[in-house]
């Protein structure tokens, strides 16, 4: 009975992978992170801060986590051009999950 549900279950349905899909690959949950905790940050902040990120990479982790409506972009008409990226509301919901994990990771990590 057992093996008859694990056949017919599908882990693409649950809401754990939306969600893993959301915040997936290496520099997603850093971005949330960093807006949590500094709210409003300018595209040269965010790659000082993560680092080692080539510009394209965090250009396209930004716009999808925008398509997501997990963060705002707002961009300022002037010269230069000046945009400034912040938690939307449903990213704000999110933290308390990424929180979790901080949480977690602090309590759990080796040496």
């Amino acid at each position: 009975m057992i093996k008859n549900f694990i056949e017919n279950a599908n882990f693409e349905d649950t809401g754990f992978s939306y969600t893993l899909s959301l915040i997936s690959g290496k520099y997603k949950m850093v971005i949330l992170y960093c807006l949590m905790e500094y709210e409003v940050v300018r595209f040269n902040e965010l790659k000082r801060y993560l680092k080692n990120i080539s510009d394209k990479t965090l250009s396209t982790n930004l716009k999808e986590l925008e398509s997501d409506r997990l963060i705002i972009r707002r961009e300022y008409p002037q010269i230069p051009p000046k945009v400034e990226y912040s938690l939307s509301d449903r990213g704000k919901s999110l933290m308390a999950v990424l929180d979790q994990l901080c949480i977690w990771g602090e309590k759990n990590k080796l040496g």
